[in-house]
């Protein structure tokens, strides 16, 4: 008997560290936050039994190794995990006759920050608890993160670098050729802020809220974790929302946090309770793994019994399909749920998952619908052979220990849809409606394979208005987009293509120099493009080529077929000829800042993104502001004017 618990720990230890591996240092899962939890407590429970700890258990490590790109420092103090419960009883027992703040355990990357002189001088990640990876060029660029403080001597904090849902959702379509789609807001999270190029960082809306305090040279806290808290918020950081409690007011705190989960925007996976006392807590020490001055408190999953329907095969930009459950809709949490990722074959197959088979579902973190435990374990489903966008040959592969299906086929319509959305996007057909989300289900139900099915979406109105998201009115708003976007110019039709360096103004300068005719551009040769002036040989070969391809010049000759190619005017005022612009901030008189670069353009000048020598000046309505334009035009002496000037000096008249 005690032989087989220690091969079932052996097991055990393996199959965890491998889901850990996955999740913190690769960013990617291999089962479900439930599983683990489950998997977790049974090796918990086998060690108290037997008495024994194997070598490498979770229960004892803190977190996995960080990865290589990085640079790594070792942690001043250790940054150990807290021991968890669900029973909030047990939360009241903990308490005793203490005060504690009960905080959001935010769900992000942790990461410990020092200041010194008032200036962040050092941001290292959590990594396995010891020693961890420096972002510190990458933290500048967190949105809330002062970059210095007023208290000038040495401070180290800890915190939680997050990406809100509401930005997760936002960003998450413009990843770019990541490996696969980000899971959820932690996973993109953890892959911005831990960039080499901090650009990328900057892009991300990365948000820092502390959490603990580590060192304040020569400050009296009074003994009170509150008056820290109160301490980092005066130096103009952000402090996870917290509640003052004690044992007859920790219970209605707790729902309180719980009311407000539905709403809360930032990622979170249970609250942690930490005792306000500074010195009661850390005169407790602390175990192997656990400190004992706080403990994190996880919720409760609502588990609700349903109906496997079918497994919806979801093709991707990367050529992963991704298997989807649909199941009988469930009310939890407050909200129907009828849909749950079960991410690859490999998860799909220990679930043993058939058609008709009765599951239980919860949402992970109370936000995301996840399939917790099959009670039928039927195993009755067929591996697609076929992609369900495309109609080619699917292969499986086995990807870092997970079984995925992939589409093999490289013209897919799933792979190319970054081109479908540079279609759709707003200086192209700008059709409103289809976000690159949207484009992936209709791709993925073999709605759209070319361009021109765009055009005819209105012959899957019962399909489209039944899916998740959609209705009858989302489907008549974007069809009425569509039929508006039928009308068009030329330019907008060149750059929608997506011709490798192409972009709107040197299609306009194409169209112009060919005075809007398609087929004397189409006789062009690569040295006749090359003269125009903003094109050069590059681009002009670029063109040439695309429409070299048969392929490609039939499908334009088919979408002309659906367009009306509305002719420009070509104005003969050159009165801006050989100027070039910046355009920065938000402007008063015109609807945006293209808006104001076609009036330009119009006129024979330049816009670019970036101040440089050449520019003529830069547009502004905030001249003062610090701004890195600004301070870059000031460096090269480039004037700074506002919107009101330049209409001044060079449109007055219009």
């Amino acid at each position: 008997m005690e032989q087989a618990k220690h091969s079932r720990m052996k097991e055990l230890v393996k199959i965890l560290n491998q889901a850990s591996k996955a999740y913190y240092a690769e960013n990617r899962e291999i089962m479900s936050n439930y599983e683990y939890d489950r998997l977790y407590d049974e090796l918990e429970a086998l060690e108290k039994e037997t008495g024994v700890i194997l070598a490498g258990s979770p229960t004892v490590t803190v977190g996995y190794g960080s990865v290589k790109e990085l640079p790594k420092q070792a942690h001043e103090k250790p940054m150990l995990s807290l021991g968890k419960t669900k029973s909030r009883e047990e939360l009241q027992e903990w308490l005793l006759d203490k005060e504690a703040l009960l905080s959001w355990k935010l769900d992000g990357l942790t990461i410990v920050l020092t200041y010194k002189d008032g200036r962040l001088a050092n941001a290292v990640t959590r990594g396995n608890g010891e020693v961890g990876e420096v972002v510190t060029e990458n933290a500048r660029f967190f949105m809330n993160l002062p970059l210095q403080i007023g208290f000038k001597g040495e401070l180290i904090l800890r915190g939680e670098a997050v990406i809100s849902y509401s930005d997760f959702e936002k960003i998450n379509a413009e990843i770019g050729d990541a490996d696969a789609k980000y899971k959820n807001p932690r996973n993109l999270c953890s892959g911005s802020v831990r960039q080499l190029n901090n650009e990328v960082t900057a892009q991300r809306n990365v948000q820092l809220f502390a959490f603990a305090l580590v060192k304040a040279e020569g400050i009296d806290f009074e003994n009170s974790r509150k008056k820290e808290f109160e301490f980092l918020q005066s130096q103009g950081f952000n402090v996870v929302d917290y509640k003052v409690v004690n044992r007859d007011t920790i219970l209605d705190a707790i729902e309180a946090f719980e009311r407000e989960i539905k709403d809360y925007d930032i990622p979170s996976d249970g609250l942690v309770l930490m005792y306000d006392d500074i010195a009661y807590g850390e005169s407790l020490g602390m175990t192997s793994k656990f400190p004992r001055n706080a403990i994190a408190f996880k919720w409760a999953d609502e588990i609700k019994e349903t109906k496997l329907l079918e497994i919806e095969w979801s093709p991707s930009r990367t050529g992963l399909i991704n298997p989807v459950a649909i199941f009988e809709p469930v009310e939890l949490e407050g909200t129907t749920v009828s849909r749950a990722s079960v991410h690859n074959l490999s998860i799909m197959r220990s679930l043993q998952l058939g058609i008709g088979d009765m599951i239980t579902v919860y949402k992970a973190n109370m936000i995301i619908p996840q399939i917790a435990e099959n009670l039928t374990k039927s195993g009755r489903i067929d591996i697609p052979c076929t992609c369900p966008a495309c109609g080619e040959m699917t292969q499986e592969r086995q990807v870092n220990d997970a079984a995925s299906l992939y589409c093999v086929n490289p013209d897919c319509a799933a792979k190319k849809i970054k081109a479908f959305a540079h279609f759709v996007s707003r200086d192209a057909l700008n059709i409103e409606g289809l976000s690159e989300a949207t484009l992936e289900k209709f791709i993925a139900k073999g709605f759209i394979q070319e361009y021109t099915d765009i055009f005819h979406l209105d012959r899957y109105k019962d399909a489209i208005t039944t899916m998740e998201g959609f209705g009858e009115k989302s489907y008549q708003n974007l069809i009425a987009s569509i039929e508006k976007a039928r009308a068009t110019t030329l330019p907008k039709l060149i750059y929608s293509l997506g011709i490798i360096g192409i972009g709107l103004a040197g299609a306009k300068l194409i169209c112009k120099y060919f005075d809007q005719d398609f087929d004397k551009m189409l006789e062009a040769d690569t040295e006749q493009l090359s003269e125009i002036d903003g094109i050069g040989f590059v681009l002009a070969d670029a063109f040439v080529s695309y429409f070299a391809d048969t392929k490609n010049l039939t499908r334009v000759r088919n979408l002309l077929e659906e367009l009306t190619i509305e002719k420009q005017t070509v104005s003969g005022d050159e009165s801006l000829k050989g100027m070039s612009f910046v355009i920065t901030g938000s402007l008063n008189h015109f609807a945006n800042r293209d808006a104001l670069k076609e009036i330009i353009e119009q006129k024979g000048g330049k816009v670019t993104g970036s101040v440089t020598g050449k520019t003529t000046l830069l547009i502004n309505n905030d001249i003062t502001s610090s701004s890195s334009k600004n301070k870059k035009a000031k460096e090269l002496g480039v004037e700074i004017v506002t919107e009101d000037t330049f209409m001044e000096r060079y449109l007055k008249g219009n």
